[in-house]
């Protein structure tokens, strides 16, 4: 029964969209239906999926390093005062700049490889992790604390055995987040310089007036933005389980 009710939104959305089509009577190549979109999906199954797979390794291995290098920033972050002051204007630096401006940039520094994409995946995320899990790190009962140095522990025990435990529900948060964003930053890479990938394939097919392709394309981002969302939720739920136990 859960899954009749999971399927209701997407139903009634497509119901809406063939509405569209038919009483606004919009001409295929602007808007083309879901029957259309949909044959599209399955006439190039294997050239989706070829350009997915090199999308989906670009924000893997964006999302591994920012969610890596996140952790270390927060940690080094709320240990140094010195670090808070100099770094974080930097970091809210980088995200007072637009990413697409940043991406011919990128593209120039590594190429037009997966190098240039895994450095965009990995500054649209690198902020969301490092500011939830900081601001977690910071937040950490000042009871614990104190408790901890009455038992003689110094900074970094301290740090390792209470304030990131504690902070762990605020890391998943961000992982949360940087698991929706992550594709953002690998296709607009894509878009300004690449051979493969899905932001490429939207490109190509819009070049090419192929409007049914690029909606396929479309969803299949979606899809996988959507999945991806679900199995960092799904760790994460269990990680805090697992804490909690």
């Amino acid at each position: 029964m859960r899954g009749v009710w999971a399927l209701l939104p997407l139903g009634f959305g497509l119901a809406l969209w063939q509405a569209a089509v038919v009483v606004l009577q919009v001409p295929h190549f602007i808007l083309p239906g879901p029957a259309r979109v949909g044959i599209a999906l399955w006439e190039n199954r294997v050239l989706l999926a070829e350009n997915a797979l090199v999308t989906v390794t670009e924000v893997l291995v964006g999302l591994a390093l920012g969610a890596v290098l996140g952790w270390v920033t927060a940690i080094g972050l709320a240990l140094s005062p010195a670090a808070r002051r100099l770094v974080r204007p930097l970091l809210v630096f980088s995200q007072a700049v637009p990413v697409f401006a940043l991406a011919p940039i990128f593209t120039l520094w590594f190429g037009y490889g997966m190098g240039s994409k895994v450095a965009m995946a990995l500054l649209i995320i690198y902020f969301p992790v490092t500011s939830a899990f900081f601001d977690a790190l910071v937040s950490t009962p000042p009871a614990w604390l104190q408790q901890a140095r009455v038992m003689g522990a110094g900074p970094m025990r301290v740090m390792w055995h209470v304030r990131i435990p504690a902070a762990l529900p605020g890391l998943l948060s961000g992982l949360r987040l940087a698991a929706v964003y992550a594709p953002i930053g690998a296709i607009i890479g894509e878009w300004v310089g690449a051979s493969r990938g899905l932001g490429y394939l939207m490109l190509l097919a819009n070049g090419r007036a192929k409007i049914d392709l690029m909606f396929a394309t479309v969803i299949v981002v979606a899809v996988l933005t959507l999945v991806l969302h679900r199995v960092v939720d799904g760790l994460a739920t269990r990680a805090e389980a697992a804490r909690r136990g």
